[in-house]
Parts: structure tokens; C-alpha cells; sequence
């Protein structure tokens, strides 16, 4: 039997409820507008590069743009998703009626909403935003480079918004630790839960760093005399990239975690060296917490050998996780629904992010290559074209679960279609504009570079990016057909409740926990 959810919920109830689910999904709605305010931000700055010569915006607002887009997507939208998805589904894979510490998550998605707020305040003000990059790099942050409020608005929307990030983070690592169901011991968690735990303590690990960092840029502001020193400019660094580089991995565990989940149920099998993959990520978010400063190679004073050393050391933890995947794959008996095909574009993405990871590592190669589109290239293929197909291959999976009804399958493969055909038209060629002297955060271009037809192909790949969204929303307003408790046939213990879940997440006793595929055991082999 299908429940349907309620319409008209009460007001108080929608902004101040402490069920697990609303609060993911308010969390989760959140982070999906402003990756449609940054998207339209991304567009803006595409159109700008089309063809040289400022013909859109003035130099200024590009600056602003260029900050606001990443700051966006990093801060707003990636991370705070990644979290919606344990908030909601955590509870419901270790059998917990609620999340641990219900009302830190609520006040971590208002904080959030505060961040956001406060971060775009800044278009309010005389000049236009902040202008200092997401990376907020001192001096182009202090006083005398980016004077006003705006860059203030920036720094304390980027604490507030970590700081929810960090409460909602403690709740989703409570309730794996201490609230799972009889017989969900750590070894038969899903790997989805694995993944969160990994993130949850890379946020606890390395954000309060960045609050703290935001906070002396802040004062540095106001009075000086915490980054005006001469090696004050590469001691921000150091501190920002020791948050900046585990929170890639932040914005990447949680969408692996859901394609190993949606890999496993269409193919029929379990998960393929299940405590393999366990491991692999204990491994991965370790390593990622020594690598921080392979951002940092032309910087002098850099300890280049240990930290191309670190970072090429991921590559066996990130192999594990591929070999786990495709022995999953192998000899199952797959089904190609929209859900498969993401996870499927998922890994063909992401394995270009990887690969180009690899050669951003290696010194020797990362000195031509740094500051230039190469790096921008990669960082996309990361996380747009990596991270968000993983996004939606979960989208598509748990939708019914969440709403009790089903994406229609035949506009789910257009959008699919579009936004693979997308990524790659707009990413790829920067990959050959980085190598051909493109520098990253610049508004323009003289027309001797020769770079106009690469810029356009990018930028028309950016619309088709934004066309393939257009037809996701249109898919999720007009959906209408009943799910079921378990359309899919799944393996985990949110399937074997009703669609959406009651409060309290499950009626009735929850089916015996054996390993870490609960549903699956009771299916006759």
C-alpha cells in the first residue's frame, strides 16, 4: 500500500519540525536553489568568455561572478546536499526512528539558509559581491584589495553556513554511532551509511579550521596583524587548503555511497568486496586529510615530495572502489533503468576527474599546469561532471521512497542524454584551452590566442547543461505515477517501509539484519 505525502503540512511543522526526513529534504531543497542561482551565474560567465572582448559584464562583475559561482556551488550547494542525504536517508538504512541530536540538524539548515543569505547580501551593496574567489585568497581578501562590506558579508556567510554544515554532520555521525537497530552492527551498515560516516568525520576533522580562518581574515580586516606578516599570504593557504582539500571528498563519498547502493540492487547482487570498500574509504578520507598543500606546489617552502607522494597514494583507495564497483557489475543481471544509467555515466565521468587528478599531482606536470584551465577542467570533471551524476542517480533511486511516485523514465533518459552530451562538450575543451596557455579567473582573452571556437563550444555546452535541468524540474512537477513501498526490488532497510516513510520511519518490527544487504537475505538464493 502506497502512502502518498500529505499536502498543506502545518506551517511550524515545515520550519521547525525535527523529523528526520523534513529536515533533509528542507536542507536538500536549500542547496537545489542555489545550484540554480549558481548555474545562472555559470551561464553569465560562459556567455562572457563566448568570444573576446567584455561584451556582457564589466571586469568587476566577472570578478564578482567568478567568486559568487564557486562559493555557490561549494559552500551552498555540494556540501549542504550531501549531508540532505544522510540527514533523510541514515535513519532509515541503520532501522533509527530519528536522527541523533534532531534539533543541532535543524539549526545546521537554518544556519545554512542564514550563510546563503548573507553570502549573496553582498550583490546589495556599493561594488557588487565579493571579488576574492571561493578560495577568499589573502591579499586579494584584506582590507586594501577588496574594501566594503561585501567581502565581510562573504566571510560571515561562509562561517555561518559551515557551521550548520558541521551540527548537521554530528547528527548524521550520532546516529550511526549510537542508534542503530538490533543486529545493524558497524560491518552490516550499507555502504551508503559508510560513506556519510567518512564524511561526516572529514567535516568534524576539517571545517573548524575554515571557521577559524574566516574569523582571523575578518580581523585582519578590521584591525590587521594575523596575515600581514610576509609568509601571512602562505599561511592562509596552508589552513585553507587543509579544509580545501578534504571537503572534495565531502562533496564526492556521500554520491559514490548512492551509485554502490543503486549498482548493487540493478544488478541483483551484492556489493562486490563489500568490507574491501569499507576499507578503502576509511583509507581515502585519511589520505585526504595529508594532501592538502598539492594545491600549493609553486608555492615556496612547499614540502613538494610528501605531498605528491600523499596524493598519488589515492589512487589505490580510489582503485579499490572502481574494482569493487565493476566486480559488482560483473556477471549480474543488470537492468539499464535511469537510475543505472547515471550511476553508469557516473563512473566513465568521474574516472576523467580522477585520471586528470593524477597529473595535477605530479609536480613536475602541475607546474605548467596550475592556474590554468587544466585545473578548471579538472575540478568540473570532479565534481559536475562526477559528484552530480552521482547526485542524480540517487535522485532518481530514492525519489519514489521520498514521494511515493516514480520520475517518468522517458524524460529521465533525455535528461540523462543531454547532460552527459553537456558536461563533456563544456569541460572537454578546457582541458585544450588549459593547455594552451588559458589562465583560470580571467574575463577575457585577446583574439591572436586563437581560443574563440574551444570558448564557444564550452559555453554552448554550459546552456545545454542548463537545458537539461529545465528538463529534470519538468519531469519532477509532472510525475505522477504510484511507487510502492519497493519498486526496485531493494536491498536496504528504508525499502521495507512505506513510500514516503510515516514519522518515526518504520510501522511494525523491522525484518532481521544479517549483513549489510538485509532485504536481499530474505529472497530465496
Amino acid at each position: 500500500m502506497t502512502k502518498v505525502m500529505p499536502r498543506g503540512a502545518p506551517l511550524l511543522e515545515t520550519l521547525a519540525g525535527t523529523d528526520n526526513k523534513r529536515i533533509g529534504l528542507g536542507v536538500g531543497a536549500v542547496a537545489f536553489g542555489f545550484f540554480l542561482a549558481g548555474g545562472v551565474l555559470a551561464i553569465l560567465m560562459r556567455t562572457e568568455l563566448a568570444q573576446p572582448g567584455l561584451q556582457v559584464v564589466s571586469l568587476s562583475s566577472y570578478n564578482a561572478l567568478f567568486t559568487m559561482h564557486g562559493s555557490t556551488m561549494i559552500y551552498l550547494f555540494v556540501t549542504p546536499v550531501a549531508l540532505a542525504m544522510g540527514l533523510y536517508l541514515v535513519p532509515l538504512q541503520v532501522g533509527a526512528s530519528g536522527v541523533a541530536g534532531p534539533r543541532w540538524a535543524l539549526a545546521g539548515m537554518w544556519l545554512l539558509v542564514l550563510g546563503g543569505i548573507t553570502m549573496w547580501s553582498g550583490w546589495l551593496v556599493q561594488g557588487g559581491a565579493a571579488q576574492a574567489t571561493w578560495v577568499g585568497f589573502d591579499p586579494l581578501s584584506d582590507a586594501v584589495h577588496s574594501p566594503g562590506k561585501a567581502m565581510d558579508s562573504w566571510i560571515w556567510g561562509v562561517v555561518l553556513a559551515t557551521l550548520g554544515e558541521l551540527l548537521m554532520a554530528a547528527s548524521i555521525l550520532a546516529t550511526l554511532l549510537g542508534r542503530r537497530a538490533a543486529g545493524m552492527t558497524m560491518l552490516r551498515m550499507p555502504v551508503f551509511c559508510w560513506a556519510e560516516l567518512v564524511t561526516c568525520l572529514m567535516v568534524l576533522f576539517a571545517f573548524p579550521v575554515l571557521i577559524g580562518v574566516m574569523i582571523a581574515l575578518w580581523i585582519d580586516r578590521q584591525w590587521g596583524g594575523v596575515f600581514t606578516s610576509p609568509g601571512g599570504p602562505v599561511t592562509y593557504q596552508h589552513l585553507f587548503w587543509f579544509y580545501g582539500h578534504p571537503v572534495v571528498y565531502v562533496m564526492f563519498f556521500p554520491f559514490l555511497g548512492a551509485v554502490a547502493e543503486v549498482i548493487a540492487v540493478f544488478s541483483g547482487r551484492r556489493i562486490f568486496g563489500y568490507r574491501g570498500i569499507v576499507i578503502s574509504l576509511l583509507v581515502f578520507a585519511s589520505l585526504s586529510m595529508s594532501v592538502w598543500a598539492h594545491h600549493m606546489f609553486t608555492v615556496q617552502g612547499v614540502t613538494v615530495k610528501y605531498f605528491s607522494l600523499t596524493s598519488t597514494l589515492l589512487v589505490v583507495p580510489a582503485g579499490m572502489e572502481y574494482f569493487s564497483l565493476l566486480g559488482t557489475l560483473r556477471g549480474g543481471a543488470i537492468r539499464l533503468t535511469v537510475p543505472m544509467l547515471f550511476a553508469l555515466a557516473f563512473l566513465l565521468q568521474f574516472l576523467v576527474g580522477g585520471l586528470s587528478g593524477i597529473w595535477v599531482a605530479s609536480p613536475a606536470l602541475d607546474f605548467h599546469a596550475n592556474n590554468s584551465y587544466v585545473v578548471v577542467a579538472h575540478f568540473h570533471y570532479t565534481l559536475l561532471a562526477g559528484s552530480i551524476f552521482g547526485f542524480f542517480a540517487g535522485v532518481y533511486y530514492w525519489w519514489p521512497k521520498v514521494t511515493g511516485r516514480l520520475l517518468g523514465e522517458r524524460l529521465g533518459r533525455v535528461h540523462l542524454a543531454l547532460f552527459a552530451i553537456a558536461t563533456n562538450l563544456t569541460f572537454a575543451p578546457q582541458f585544450a584551452l588549459g593547455e594552451e596557455g588559458m589562465t583560470r579567473r580571467i574575463a577575457d582573452y585577446p583574439r591572436a590566442a586563437g581560443w574563440e571556437t574551444l570558448n564557444s563550444l564550452s559555453t554552448l555546452g554550459s546552456y545545454l547543461i542548463a537545458v537539461s535541468v529545465l528538463v529534470f524540474l519538468v519531469n519532477a512537477a509532472v510525475s505522477r505515477r504510484l511507487a510502492g513501498p519497493d519498486p526496485w526490488g531493494g536491498h536496504t532497510l528504508e525499502w521495507a517501509t512505506l513510500s514516503p516513510p510515516p514519522r518515526g520511519n518504520f510501522e511494525g518490527e523491522l525484518p532481521p539484519i544479517r549483513s549489510h544487504a538485509p532485504l536481499l537475505d530474505r529472497v530465496p538464493a
